[in-house]
């Protein structure tokens, strides 16, 4: 049974009626760019192929009723005119609360409507699965309230929904290319300006994204100073962020910077040049000037930003033995653990997955997750 069946079933069970329509919004996946946007940097990201999706239907009252079929239809409901606040006993309810207060606070006129929502986004994995969560959802209730919005908006919503609401201190990436994503394209954000440009993904590639298993358990903490660090040396240099600096400014500076900060800040300048020269390589389908991109990458992760763990040094080398320049791959996300991006032809993914499987839990003793995935069309895309 398909994701979409089993939601028409779900609907159809608890309302005794079929749902007037599904939305549907994917999670993403980072090819380069990392921990770049909070600099005003550029990412490169891709929509992929797993989805966060609500079957839903009108109300004729100011009630918004929700049912999570992964959380053993657990419910959740609130009014429209009344102070919308957290539900602790539906804690996933929380993104749709945010998204329907920042609509509200920007004057978005919403129904009342019954939601029931599914996916198979794994959570937990760095894919984005509440990004996926808030676009859906702000897609299925403006066309449900006859309201307009493009896919911008739709991730500053998102974006303000998990700010303000839901507590976490997330970019814009995540959820504009939840919004934005094409099929078979990777997307080149200006996290400055929110400028997209599309770039055509290698022919006959997969993304493969591996989960390694280690948990994050320092991210947020070493986040934080890692965001400190880089702010700090954007005011030492007087500019707004690092995305102002070049590479010979940095270096220019040096004695007067902290070391530390110095390395981080580096790795953002790098990264930014990186990144641009990753969507021209794409353009070009050069896929060798790609890998030694995202190799430079992750060692620039390692030793300058200090955010991988072994572990995931391990995979990244494990899965490089096998693509060689054919493909590319890194750690994608926050840092110290979470998932490894890679770009592996599709005649070398069966060896990928083999040598993953056998070797990765003899050096580390952790299984990992292996998801094979194909980029995909963001829940604002088709718009003219």
């Amino acid at each position: 049974m398909t994701l979409e069946d089993q939601l028409n079933q779900t609907f159809l069970s608890l309302y005794q009626r079929s749902a007037d329509k599904i939305y549907q919004a994917p999670g993403r996946v980072n090819i380069i760019g990392e921990h770049t946007d909070y600099n005003d940097g550029f990412v490169l990201p891709a929509a992929i192929d797993y989805c966060n999706m609500i079957a839903a239907s009108a109300r004729d009252d100011r009630v918004i009723e929700l049912t999570a079929v992964n959380m053993g239809l657990s419910t959740s409901r609130f009014h429209l005119d009344e102070e919308i606040t957290a539900d602790p006993d539906a804690s996933w309810s929380n993104y749709i609360r945010g998204v329907v207060i920042e609509l509200k606070q920007r004057g978005y006129q919403l129904c009342g409507a019954n939601l029931v929502i599914t996916g198979n986004v794994p959570t937990g994995a760095g894919l984005s699965s509440s990004a996926a969560l808030e676009m859906v959802t702000v897609s299925c209730l403006c066309d449900l309230s006859g309201e307009t919005i493009d896919g911008v908006q739709a991730a500053l919503v998102g974006q303000a929904a998990e700010n303000n609401f839901v507590g976490t201190q997330c970019g814009i990436m995540d959820q504009l290319i939840s919004a934005l994503g094409v099929s078979e394209r990777a997307l080149l954000i200006d996290c400055r300006s929110l400028e997209t440009k599309t770039y055509k993904l290698p022919e006959n590639t997969s993304l493969v994204i591996i989960n390694s298993a280690v948990k994050r358990g320092l991210v947020d903490s070493e986040y934080n100073v890692r965001r400190q660090q880089c702010e700090q040396v954007a005011r030492q240099l007087n500019v707004k962020a690092l995305r102002d600096v070049s590479l010979t400014q940095l270096e220019s500076h040096k004695d007067q910077i902290d070391p530390v900060a110095y390395k981080r800040a580096l790795h953002v300048v790098t990264e930014n040049d990186r990144t641009v020269q990753a969507a021209q390589a794409m353009e070009a389908g050069d896929m060798k000037l790609l890998s030694t991109l995202m190799a430079q990458s992750h060692i620039s992760m390692r030793d300058d930003f200090e955010i991988t763990v072994p572990a995931i040094d391990t995979l990244v080398d494990i899965i490089a033995e096998v693509v060689g320049q054919n493909g590319g791959v890194r750690m994608t996300g926050g840092g110290f653990g979470g998932c490894v991006i890679a770009l592996v032809p599709e005649a070398l993914q069966q060896q990928v997955i083999e040598a993953v499987t056998e070797q990765y839990p003899a050096k580390t003793g952790l299984t990992p997750e292996i998801f094979i995935c194909k980029a995909s069309q963001g829940a604002f895309a088709n718009q003219a």
